[in-house]
């Protein structure tokens, strides 16, 4: 009989559990109410004003659970994908190899000086929309709303254009499938994925920033050995007989302008470094790390991997030129099928599937926090700054997923058109951005020397400080 009485105990105590843990789940969803997520801490060492009431006035309940190596890896993982995998592709046939890497480290000197900037305002304050909301405060209301709706749309245009280009990716492998089909996957995958909240996503962009990482690497590697001769008779000792045929330079002056919007577009990403400032653990300790270590990865990262690229692929490569926007025309993958290596290329399509996947997840992040800080200064309805009891801005997140919808434009049988379409407006929408944020930074120490204060209380300052920020601007 105890027995008995000892079953029917543990069967309600597993249905109290089953039933609390439901209660957690439903109520994780409901409003958070809004408190200074800023200890007295974060401001200790630091004696501007500014900065503690610019906290007080954005407090947000997004929780600060990043770590170093997740923000590093978002901002990587935001970069190193569609632009570098497939968009180089674009940038090769248009402009030559010699224009690819001269606009290619042009951008990176811009990227520079504008993430220096960034992670000095980013420590000096480490609000909810970092450089969104400091566009109003230093610049003008006015400015603030272009910028910020700038951004947003940035990263709106981003998730639908990664499906798009998730689908041409499958396609290598099976083109038969209708693309519909793998949309509505990844769609899934990438809804889930930011619903479990900011350390689930920021876990995921972890292992497939990784997965990207080791992928260039070993291309990088077995580029070079490809290029002196170890593909065998097939392709034999190249070395940079295609920069003297077909040759550096392709489509004249007009290529080489043409090669701008490809490489900004590879880059954008770099800046959510700052917009993660709020949910970092110790934003003081973090983003400076992040800051001075981020740029020289993705900079390494493509001007290595690009002058490889340069001197594998022809620019007039029939792939590259026919089909310029999908993955089977990546330079990455033609390089090795080239080098008649039948197995890799396979897993090169598998890493650029990941790359793509991974710019994905980060443009639904941006996104949602993007429209919290666009609520919290009156641009949009308050609606849209709605955070639930997770710390998940849940309302920016189901709109950027309904903006993802627009992937399903992979349908339409010239599919290629609204990948380039899609990429150039979010590569333009970059510039403006990073040029705000080069603006933003002179106002701010334009504003330090205008109330006699030394840039000796900032906790970090930008290594090109006052003139790279012009330099960027430019």
């Amino acid at each position: 009989m105890s027995t008995d009485q000892s079953s029917v105990t543990d069967s309600n105590e597993n249905k109290s559990n089953a039933m609390a843990g439901w209660s957690k789940f439903v109520d994780g969803f409901k409003r958070q109410e809004n408190i200074d997520i800023h200890s007295a801490s974060d401001y200790s060492s630091s004696n501007i004003d500014l900065e503690k009431n610019n906290g007080v006035d954005e407090g947000q309940p997004l929780k600060r659970s990043l770590k170093n190596r997740h923000i590093q890896m978002i901002a990587i993982g935001g970069s190193i994908g569609t632009g570098l995998f497939v968009g180089s592709g674009v940038a090769l046939s248009s402009g030559g190899p010699a224009s690819l890497l001269i606009c290619y480290a042009l951008i990176s000197t811009m990227i520079f000086t504008t993430i220096q900037a960034l992670g000095e305002l980013s420590v000096t304050f480490p609000i909810s929309g970092s450089f969104l909301a400091l566009n109003s405060r230093f610049l003008s209301p006015a400015w603030g709303f272009c910028m910020a709706w700038n951004y947003l749309l940035q990263w709106l245009i981003a998730l639908p254009l990664e499906l798009v280009a998730c689908s041409m990716t499958m396609s290598y492998w099976n083109n038969e499938v209708n693309p519909a089909i793998w949309i509505s996957i990844f769609f899934t995958l990438i809804a889930m994925v930011n619903l479990f909240g900011v350390k689930g996503f920021a876990e995921v962009e972890f292992s497939f920033s990784v997965i990207k990482i080791i992928a260039v690497i070993g291309f990088c590697i077995l580029g070079i050995v490809i290029n002196v001769g170890g593909g065998g008779s097939k392709t034999g000792y190249i070395g940079g007989k295609f920069w003297e045929s077909p040759g550096a330079f392709n489509n004249g002056f007009t290529g080489f302008c043409s090669v701008f919007v490809s490489a900004a577009f590879a880059f954008s990403g770099t800046e959510l470094v700052g917009l993660t400032s709020a949910e970092t653990e110790n934003p003081r300790k973090t983003l400076p790390k992040a800051t001075k270590q981020v740029f020289w990865r993705i900079t390494i990262f493509y001007m290595v991997s690009l002058t490889i690229i340069g001197l594998l692929v022809p620019f007039n490569d029939p792939r590259l030129i026919g089909n310029g926007s999908g993955a089977e025309a990546s330079p990455f993958v033609i390089a090795v099928r080239n080098a008649g290596i039948n197995v890799f290329p396979s897993i090169m399509n598998g890493v650029i599937l990941i790359a793509v996947l991974s710019v994905a997840n980060s443009a639904v992040f941006a996104t949602s926090r993007t429209l919290t800080t666009l609520a919290q200064q009156g641009f949009v309805p308050k609606l849209f700054g709605y955070i639930d009891k997770s710390g998940r801005p849940l309302i920016g997140i189901l709109t950027a997923l309904g903006f993802g919808l627009f992937g399903f434009l992979a349908c339409a049988p010239n599919q290629s058109e609204v990948f380039s379409w899609m990429m150039a407006l979010s590569g333009l929408s970059s510039i403006f951005t990073w040029m705000s944020i080069c603006l933003v930074h002179i106002r701010f120490r334009n504003a330090l020397k205008f109330n006699k204060r030394s840039t000796r209380e900032l906790v970090f300052k930008s290594m090109s400080g006052v003139l790279g920020s012009w330099w960027g601007l430019f």
